[in-house]
C-alpha cells in the first residue's frame, strides 16, 4: 500500500505522455507521411519531464537537433556512399553538433540520433518525412504538454511546507534535548539550507502560478492557496528568528565553560513550547494556548536570567513568539 500514492502521482504524467504520443501519430497517419510515424511519437518520450513547462523550450531544442541531424546525414550521403568512412564522418560531425547545439540540459543528442537514423534508412523521401513527423510531434508536445494534467501548485506547496514543519519540529526537539543537559548544540552545515527552504517554497509557488496563467485555477484551489500563503509567510519569518536563535546557541557552545550552562538548561521547556506553537500554526491550527504558555516560560526565563547575554540568547525565541502573535491577529 505504501506505493499507492506514488502510483497515483504517476497517472497524470503517464496519461500526458500517452496523449502526446498518440495524437501526433494519428495526425501523421492522417496526413499520410508514413504508415508507422514513430518519429512523431518520440518527442513525447524524449521531451516531457517533471517540469512540464520546460516542454516548449525542449521541443524547440529537439526540433533544431532533428533539422541539423537530417541535413548532416543527407549531405554526407549525397557525396559519399555507405561505408565505414562515411559512417565515421556522420558520427564525428553528429557528436560535434550535439555539443554545439547543447543547452542547460546537456548535449543535444537529437543531432546524432537523427543523423544516424537517416544514414541507416537511405530511402528516398524519408528525410523529409522524418522532418514532418518530428515537427508534428514537437508541436503537439509544446502545445499540449503544459495544458494536460498540469501540476497542482497547492498540493506541491503544502507537501513542501509539511516536510519543512516536520524537520523544524525535529530540530527544535533535538535542541531541547541538548538544552536539558545544559549544553547548547553547535549549528551544522545543513541548518542554513533548512532555514532557507520557506523562501524557496514561496518562490517555487509563485513561479508555478506564473506559468499556469493560461490554465485558470479552480475556485477551491484559489481558496486553498489563499489559506496557505499566510502559513508560508509565517514559515519564512520564523525561519529568520529561529536561525538567529540557533546561531546564538552555536556561539554559546563555542564560548561556554566546560560545565553545564544553567541558562541553556532552563531553555528546554521554552524551546519545546515554542516548537509546539509553531507546529500548530504551520498546520493551520489555533496555537493560542501554546503561544500563551511559551510566552509565560519566556517571562520566567527572563526573570531568572536577566543579563544582557542571556537576553540575546532567547531573543530569537521571543521574536518567534511575536511572529506567531502577528500571524494570529492577521488570520481571520
Amino acid at each position: 500500500m505504501s506505493g499507492m500514492p506514488a502510483l497515483r502521482g504517476s497517472l497524470g504524467p503517464a496519461a500526458r505522455l500517452v496523449v502526446c504520443a498518440v495524437v501526433p501519430w494519428g495526425l501523421c497517419v492522417w496526413l499520410g507521411t508514413s504508415a508507422a510515424p514513430v518519429p512523431a511519437a518520440l518527442p513525447a518520450v524524449l521531451i516531457l519531464r517533471e517540469d512540464v513547462f520546460a516542454a516548449p523550450r525542449l521541443a524547440l531544442e529537439r526540433m533544431a537537433g532533428v533539422v541539423v541531424g537530417v541535413l548532416l546525414a543527407v549531405a554526407v550521403l549525397h557525396w559519399l556512399p555507405l561505408s565505414t568512412a562515411s559512417f565515421l564522418l556522420v558520427t564525428v560531425c553528429g557528436c560535434a553538433g550535439m555539443y554545439l547545439l547543447g543547452g542547460a540540459a546537456g548535449p543535444n543528442q537529437q543531432v546524432l540520433i537523427s543523423a544516424l537514423m537517416i544514414y541507416a534508412t537511405a530511402t528516398p523521401g524519408y528525410p523529409l518525412a522524418r522532418l514532418e513527423e518530428s515537427a508534428v510531434g514537437v508541436a503537439v508536445v509544446a502545445l499540449l504538454g503544459p495544458l494536460l494534467w498540469p501540476p497542482d501548485p497547492y498540493r506541491t506547496a503544502r507537501a513542501g511546507l509539511d516536510a519543512y514543519r516536520a524537520e523544524v519540529a525535529a530540530r527544535l526537539d533535538a535542541l531541547a534535548d541538548r538544552a536539558a543537559a545544559g549544553r547548547p548544540a553547535p549549528a551544522g552545515p545543513e541548518a542554513l539550507a533548512l532555514w532557507r527552504r520557506p523562501q524557496a517554497l514561496a518562490a517555487a509557488l509563485d513561479g508555478t502560478l506564473a506559468r499556469l496563467r493560461l490554465v485558470p485555477l479552480k475556485r477551491a484551489d484559489r481558496a486553498r492557496l489563499a489559506g496557505l500563503r499566510p502559513r508560508l509567510g509565517l514559515a519564512a519569518r520564523t525561519a529568520l528568528t529561529l536561525q538567529f536563535f540557533t546561531g546564538e546557541l552555536a556561539d554559546r557552545a563555542r564560548t561556554a565553560d566546560v560545565g553545564p550552562d544553567p541558562a541553556v538548561r532552563a531553555l528546554e521547556p521554552l524551546v519545546r513550547a515554542t516548537s509546539r506553537a509553531l507546529d500548530e500554526a504551520l498546520r493551520g491550527a489555533d496555537c493560542t494556548a501554546e503561544l500563551t504558555r511559551a510566552r509565560a516560560l519566556d517571562a520566567a526565563h527572563r526573570a531568572a536570567f536577566p543579563t544582557r547575554h542571556d537576553a540575546v540568547l532567547r531573543a530569537g525565541l521571543h521574536l518567534t513568539h511575536e511572529a506567531l502573535a502577528a500571524h494570529l491577529t492577521a488570520t481571520p
